[in-house]
């Protein structure tokens, strides 16, 4: 299979079998060593997600078939046809028209060819007409030109503005850059940033977060030995600050309720300088799998995983804890950058849903931990609903618990100005991290 074939296999793992893009690219890629190749590959699958509705909405133009009744994966193979010329100065259009043709005359018919040579024909010669919004819906517009469905634009615009909102759509089909943690147990990171730098990659420290480096273009960084040997795993800025801000102690007894795959319980295992006590639950085995792998990598020997519901009350564990890591199940609507189907798999009644779940989860998170305790709650999502609206119910139920400051904690809070307060949501277009909400609470002695 060539690059654009693979691509088009994961697209259609994606779109017909609901697959994750970033996993469904990994399994396809295993036997793949042309990084060339695999640029491309990650490009036009990305690119594809992330403006499928223009793509879409470009193909209806052309088509005398409607975009819901062509062959899906004729679909996917037209979407990247389309997506090439309409987005990848480097690529000939003739390059792309052909090898989409290729493609058809693989996976369809001697009709379909004709079909998907002449759209992709007639695109490249009016490519410039055919990529206007022909709309006076400004919302319309903006699901259009970026992508996201409408009732998720309509909500951002509510909570935020008009002008905040297209910003966040903007930054939400841009590429994120790799964010890594650097594992202290075992090097500091000025020490990790230099070897990096040695290997000609372009690395720089994190603005928030103090064991953090972001890398530009990091091909095939997890082959290298400094990965293998654990002084590094991937993870983003926004979500390392859980464990920064949390700050637990040495021989300390933390929980981390929802831990896979272990990023938050591995980062608090260092920063506990691997004495004390940490207790995984996850509801699924395989994903303490995870957990396990990443420790065991990392060199962290003080996690103990246990397959738990953390919506269900354990009662053995009532006041056991001094720290506890509520990471709750979201909407996910703040990673949108770095899994763009997260746009067409999530439905607004979802987010009520959710709330109910978080709700019990931190309930029960209170009920962990020991007086004088310390909790922090977060997600990797931008609603209120499921962020502070959750901390101020939880608070109000809990009158032996209050928002705690952590400013301090904090490399920089360059427009952060709610740590002070305890909480703080991040957003991709202002903090340039993923959009996360953190707040941290203390259960009081009385």
């Amino acid at each position: 299979m060539n690059s654009r074939e693979i691509a088009l296999k994961v697209l259609m793992d994606v779109h017909q079998n609901g697959a994750f893009s970033n996993y469904s690219i990994n399994k396809y890629l295993k036997e793949k060593d042309n990084i060339k190749d695999e640029n491309l590959i990650r490009e036009i699958v990305y690119g594809v997600i992330e403006n499928i509705l223009y793509l879409d909405y470009i193909i209806s133009k052309l088509s005398n078939i409607k975009v819901e009744k062509i062959d899906p994966k004729i679909l996917d193979i037209l979407r990247i046809g389309v997506y090439q010329m309409a987005f990848m100065d480097k690529i000939p259009h003739r390059a792309a028209v052909n090898e989409s043709v290729n493609l058809a005359k693989k996976y369809g018919h001697k009709g379909i060819v004709g079909f998907t040579n002449g759209i992709l024909r007639n695109f490249s010669r009016n490519k410039e007409d055919l990529m206007k919004i022909d709309t006076k819906d400004k919302l319309e517009y903006l699901s259009i030109k970026y992508s996201h469905p409408r009732w998720m634009i309509e909500r951002w615009i509510k909570e935020f503005s008009l002008e905040f909102t297209e910003k966040l759509l903007i930054s939400n089909n841009s590429k994120p850059k790799l964010n890594i943690r650097v594992n202290t147990l075992k090097i500091r990171r000025d020490e990790l940033r230099t070897i990096l730098s040695d290997y000609g990659y372009t690395v720089y420290n994190t603005e928030y977060a103090s064991d953090g480096l972001i890398v530009e273009d990091p091909i095939r960084i997890t082959e290298i030995e400094e990965f293998k040997n654990g002084y590094f795993t991937i993870q983003d800025e926004s979500s390392m600050l859980v464990a920064q801000i949390l700050s637990p102690k040495e021989n300390a007894i933390v929980m981390d309720l929802c831990s896979a795959p272990g990023g938050k319980s591995t980062h608090i295992g260092q920063i506990m300088n691997n004495k004390g006590k940490i207790i995984s639950w996850d509801i699924y085995e395989h994903k303490l799998n995870l957990v396990r792998e990443n420790a065991k990598r990392l060199g962290i020997t003080i996690i103990n995983t246990e397959v738990q519901d953390a919506t269900e009350l354990n009662h053995d564990m009532i006041e056991t804890a001094d720290y506890c890591i509520v990471d709750a199940p979201c909407s996910g609507l703040g990673i949108i950058r770095r899994r763009p189907e997260i746009k067409w798999n999530r439905k607004e009644e979802d987010i009520k849903d959710l709330t109910e779940m978080q709700k019990k989860i931190i309930n029960n998170a209170g009920k962990y931990l020991k007086p004088g305790g310390v909790m922090v709650y977060s997600t990797c999502t931008i609603e209120k609903k499921e962020n502070i609206d959750v901390v101020q119910g939880f608070l109000k139920e809990n009158k032996n618990f209050k928002l705690s400051g952590f400013s301090s904690f904090l490399c920089s809070t360059q427009n952060i100005d709610t740590a002070e307060k305890g909480y703080v949501q991040l957003f991709p277009n202002i903090h340039g991290t993923d959009g996360f909400f953190i707040a941290r609470l203390i259960k009081e002695n009385i």
